[in-house]
């Protein structure tokens, strides 16, 4: 299996190379972005980094430095007060770029013609005039946001919201989603966390063969062909460097066990406090006797697999400073890689491409042998995470089991062992808890999310668990609905243990708009058409 990441750059030539990274808000506003975000100017570390200058990079840092001069002679540390600083940078930069407001003026009839009306809410068009200085990558086509923070694409957030586009007939859209992810891969060689320059540096799930495959629902399988280069060329980016390693080696994303079987870690390019995040990070880091660098990496990675964050990535679960997710081989990601490498095998056996077709199959054959041997345990009847270095699955037992069901990983066996988890540790009135571990963190309990409930009830309907979906549905969508009656808001994450409560954790408060909440309960209701709040209650 050596040859595939070398054997897919050489049958893309007319793929651009990956474009010169821009540069990063660090990097552009030196000493005054370390003030600003050091000092939590703003109540969101995101405010900063995305705000747009009207001046040039030159003129705001020297009239900084004349600022910082007036102030050089003062005993206070720091001189230049917080008043001061927010002044200058409020004269300096405009928030257009956060405005969040992305409810309809008013209720629009039923929560399904509110999810329809929504779509252009969160909708935002190419700028014909770009910043270079901006944080925003551009894009060609039209893109929807998840709204409230979130004021760009986030990657695998557009798969979910796609479910929704496609039963709202918003089919231009969806292509516009997929065409934007494939702008991504040409002009980076993977699709970023969300289209800013401080997220280049990493991914998060890899879900563009899956939103190829949506849109293959309306346009045909032809459009596998189509984007056969960019799903290549992504492929590449989450396996470089495997022809290099020896066993018990990693490298990036790529990890090489002892047996010589090839599997994927997350992973980010940088060692420092996330810019977004940047008082966060420090915070975390300056609370452990870890190596900073240490506390940073993993940090990092653990945003990459978009659980950010989660007791699944620390050693104890309730100190986000003992996170250890570069030793991680996460099962939800081996089980997208499991099936982007199953996806390439199909498209160029279609294609007439057999020996190409016989490498990725053989690929695929491999990773799920791993995850059904691996990431198995015999003893405990459960998935798991994996530590590569101790040969061992961690201890956590969390929602992204349903990842095995969704993508066919699970034996019929173990598919009834991921019910029973599902039904016996992880169901709750308001539908799939995300961990067994109530901690300060969004992706454990009391939360719920979307994409989950999602996988698991497609995933359980696969494997003939109809009944056990079914009540996931039921719950979900009331949670959903019984919100909607309350706020008029479509949550980013609920409450699934006490639907009267508000979400718990995170680094930010629960976002409104919202886009895979949209997606995944529009989704639903094509398959449950007759669901009120109601007939939905547990």
């Amino acid at each position: 299996m050596t040859m595939t990441a070398a054997a897919s750059t050489s049958s893309m030539p007319d793929t651009p190379e990956v474009a010169e990274l821009p540069p990063l808000p660090e990097h552009l506003w030196g000493m005054l972005f370390h003030d600003v975000q050091s000092r939590g100017l703003f109540d969101d570390s995101k405010t900063f980094v995305d705000m747009i200058p009207t001046q040039s990079v030159e003129e705001i840092m020297a009239d900084y430095a004349r600022l910082c001069d007036r102030y050089s002679n003062c005993s206070d540390v720091p001189c230049v007060s917080n008043d001061a600083l927010r002044e200058f940078v409020e004269a300096r930069f405009e928030r257009i770029e956060t405005q969040a407001n992305v409810e309809p003026p008013e209720r629009q009839g039923t929560v399904r013609d509110h999810i329809d009306a929504l779509w252009n809410v969160l909708t935002r068009q190419p700028r014909p005039r770009y910043n270079p200085n901006s944080s925003r990558l551009p894009l060609p086509h039209a893109y929807v946001v998840p709204g409230g923070r979130f004021n760009e694409i986030y990657y695998w957030d557009s798969y979910f919201t796609m479910l929704g586009l496609y039963e709202s007939g918003r089919i231009d859209l969806m292509r516009d989603m997929v065409n934007n992810a494939a702008f991504l891969i040409n002009a980076y060689g993977h699709v970023p966390n969300g289209n800013r320059t401080y997220y280049l540096s990493r991914s998060q799930p890899p879900f563009f063969c899956g939103m190829v495959g949506q849109l293959a629902q309306y346009d045909g399988e032809g459009v596998y062909a189509h984007y056969l280069p960019q799903m290549e060329r992504e492929y590449v980016y989450w396996m470089d460097g495997v022809e290099a390693l020896h066993n018990c080696e990693a490298y990036r994303r790529s990890v090489k066990l002892h047996e010589g079987t090839l599997l994927n870690r997350h992973w980010d390019d940088l060692n420092t406090p996330r810019e977004e995040s940047f008082r966060e990070d420090m915070e975390t880091a300056d609370r452990t006797t870890r190596n900073h660098i240490e506390v940073w990496r993993n940090i990092r990675a653990g945003a990459e697999s978009g659980w950010d964050f989660s007791s699944r990535w620390l050693t104890d679960p309730h100190d986000l400073a003992t996170i250890r997710t570069v030793d991680i081989l996460p099962l939800d990601l081996n089980c997208l890689l499991y099936h982007m490498e199953s996806t390439l095998a199909s498209t160029h056996r279609r294609l007439g491409h057999y020996q190409r077709a016989d490498l990725f199959q053989s690929a695929a054959n491999s990773r799920l042998d791993a995850l059904r041997r691996l990431f198995w345990s015999q003893e405990e009847k459960r998935f798991g995470d994996y530590l590569w270095h101790d040969d061992a699955l961690t201890d956590s037992v969390n929602a992204s089991i349903v990842f095995t069901l969704y993508f066919g990983v699970a034996t019929e066996e173990q598919a009834g062992h991921v019910a029973h988890t599902l039904e016996n540790q992880l169901l709750q009135p308001g539908g799939l808890v995300t961990s067994t571990i109530d901690t300060t963190e969004q992706w454990d309990a009391p939360n719920g999310w979307a994409p989950l409930q999602w996988m698991a009830i497609k995933g359980l309907k696969r494997y003939g668990y109809e009944q056990l979906a079914d009540t996931i549905a039921k719950r979900w969508m009331h949670n959903n609905f019984y919100r909607f009656e309350k706020e008029h808001k479509l949550l980013e994450k609920y409450n699934v243990m006490d639907i009267d409560g508000a979400p718990d954790g995170g680094e930010y408060p629960s976002q409104d708009g919202f886009g895979w909440t949209n997606g995944v309960l529009r989704a639903l209701l094509a398959i449950y058409p007759d669901a009120t709040l109601d007939n939905t209650a547990p």
